[in-house]
């Protein structure tokens, strides 16, 4: 297979004692490309996912500060200077965050439209966290213009309709290992209702493993068995759901084959 994770925190500490053989066990599964997201205590966890990505061909990082980080002061000179990074091909995981209390409401908006002009000026894609605050985020990205770099919704937790409104505006939206749960048929439901040409899988690593792993830290040769889950919603091959959703991700994020 070949196979993309489209979301994943190598840069985790829970990955400190076993990053190597972390990632040598999802290139063994089939996972050719990862992109590690560059968020966590403001800028430090951008500047780490970069020091990750320089050291491999297939990695790739993105550069933002997640809405948990929005109450931090940011240099935003050297936000920039990590956006620009030749290694970074998105700007985020930013937006809004209503389920958890941990940074104010206007700092979190602050932050977001901050990011959304910052992907403008680079010229970059958006990577969404939105935590039940769907319709704010959607409304907030269309007065701002992000149609004009579009982006992806990660860890979709909206419905059908809302990613066709998503589509329009040129966003797609991925599936962590919350589709392989047993619970979880809800989801599996919108799955199929959304065009395959629309879906990223991930992984989200360390978080959200997939059945068969559940309770384990996830990693990213993990996001193999949501593909499989994947290729069974949409009655497809693995093979092809690989292949397509890896194509879906080298388009968005502009990515070497």
């Amino acid at each position: 297979m070949d196979i993309t994770d489209s979301h994943t925190h190598l840069d985790s500490a829970e990955f400190d004692g076993d990053r190597e053989a972390v990632i040598e066990r999802a290139r063994a599964a089939g996972v050719t490309r990862m992109l590690t997201i560059g968020t966590g205590k403001g800028l430090e966890g951008s500047g780490r996912a970069i020091a990750l990505a320089e050291r491999y061909p297939f990695i790739w990082a993105s550069a933002g500060v997640h809405p948990h980080d929005a109450g931090c002061d940011i240099d935003m000179s050297l936000f920039e200077e990590r956006a620009r990074h030749p290694k970074v091909v998105a700007i985020g995981e930013t937006g809004l965050d209503f389920y958890r209390d941990w940074s104010p409401v206007n700092k979190q908006y602050e932050q977001f439209e901050a990011q959304i002009e910052l992907a403008k000026l680079v010229e970059k894609p958006l990577i969404i966290h939105s935590r039940q605050a769907g319709e704010q985020s959607f409304a907030l990205l269309k007065e701002r213009n992000a149609r004009d770099v579009g982006g992806v919704f990660h860890c979709f937790a909206e419905n059908a309709e809302f990613a066709s409104r998503l589509w329009e505006m040129g966003f797609y939206v991925s599936f962590p290992g919350l589709l392989t749960f047993k619970k979880a048929q809800e989801v599996r439901d919108i799955c199929k209702a959304i065009p395959l040409e629309q879906i990223l899988i991930e992984t989200d690593a360390p978080f959200l493993a997939p059945e068969p792993h559940r309770g384990k830290r996830c990693e990213p040769a993990f996001v193999a068995a949501t593909a499989r889950r994947l290729a069974e919603i949409k009655g497809l091959s693995v093979e092809e759901v690989a292949a397509i959703t890896t194509a879906n991700t080298l388009k968005l994020f502009s990515l070497m084959r």
